[in-house]
């Protein structure tokens, strides 16, 4: 007999975010993949946090490629320039951050040193009279079993624990053994795990929102989870940025207080 392996539906406890009414915009984005060796992704993500004209930026997971612990950033020159971009982007408009698949040990000592805010994941967003679920999505791709198992694995406290109370040297080596493994099933032809609909429409059923955004699968578009009237219900999914694709790729999701939503191509 064979044993099928599933996960369980269950809804996180959702946060909250209300925007003042001053906020006409908010900008969304997520997987930038920060890394020192990309700089022409790094550029063009300062490049726009400086020049946004939005309230607020919220970057859903994965910004940086991979983060070993807040107690890397001082000896790494990189690091340093993006929370320099981070903190000037934070003075100047609402900047939040969600935990992603590679960067869920960003801490509060380098969130709030950038002056920006943590955003829990999933967050629901009520911008004028319009309500937005966000989140950064890997949670809901629930097919990948073996993703999901190794996802509880390294969120539990005691693996946290364990893993932050090792050397930096030997965290930063155990990272890039992780990478070197990830970019080796990239050269496979692998078919990823998308979100679950029935998760979303789960998920969206605790909220009065009917779009829920995330990102994590690097396919973005609009998807029509449930068309019944009087409401569509709808996951919007974002793009990853990489400046050394081709054609190169960098997109903002831009709302505004009226309810509307602009994907915007940097590139």
């Amino acid at each position: 007999m064979t044993c099928v392996l599933t996960m369980p539906m269950t809804v996180p406890p959702i946060s909250q975010l209300q925007a003042p009414a001053t906020w006409r915009t908010v900008d969304l984005i997520s997987d930038l993949h920060l890394q020192a060796s990309e700089p022409a992704t790094f550029a063009a993500w300062q490049s726009y946090l400086a020049e946004t004209p939005a309230d607020a930026v919220l970057i859903l997971g994965d910004l940086f490629e991979v983060w070993v612990g807040d107690d890397e950033v001082p000896s790494s020159p990189f690091l340093q320039s993006c929370a320099q971009v981070l903190r000037a982007a934070g003075e100047r408009l609402y900047l939040g951050l969600m935990h992603g698949n590679r960067d869920f040990l960003m801490g509060p000592a380098f969130v709030g040193s950038c002056h920006a805010h943590f955003l829990q994941d999933p967050t629901l967003l009520n911008l004028g009279t319009s309500s937005w679920l966000l989140s950064h999505g890997d949670a809901l791709c629930t097919e990948d079993i073996e993703y999901q198992v190794f996802r509880q694995q390294v969120r539990s406290p005691d693996w946290i624990n364990n893993f932050t109370s090792k050397p930096l040297a030997e965290r930063q080596a155990m990272a890039r053994g992780l990478r070197a493994e990830s970019e080796a099933r990239k050269g496979h032809a692998m078919t990823y795990a998308d979100a679950d609909t029935d998760l979303c429409l789960a998920w969206l059923a605790q909220t009065p929102s009917h779009q829920l955004i995330h990102g994590h699968t690097h396919q973005p578009a609009n998807h029509v989870l449930a068309d019944a009237s009087p409401d569509c219900m709808e996951r919007m999914v974002l793009s990853d940025w990489d400046l050394q694709a081709k054609p190169p790729r960098a997109q903002v999701l831009r709302l505004n207080a009226g309810g509307q939503h602009q994907r915007i191509n940097l590139v």
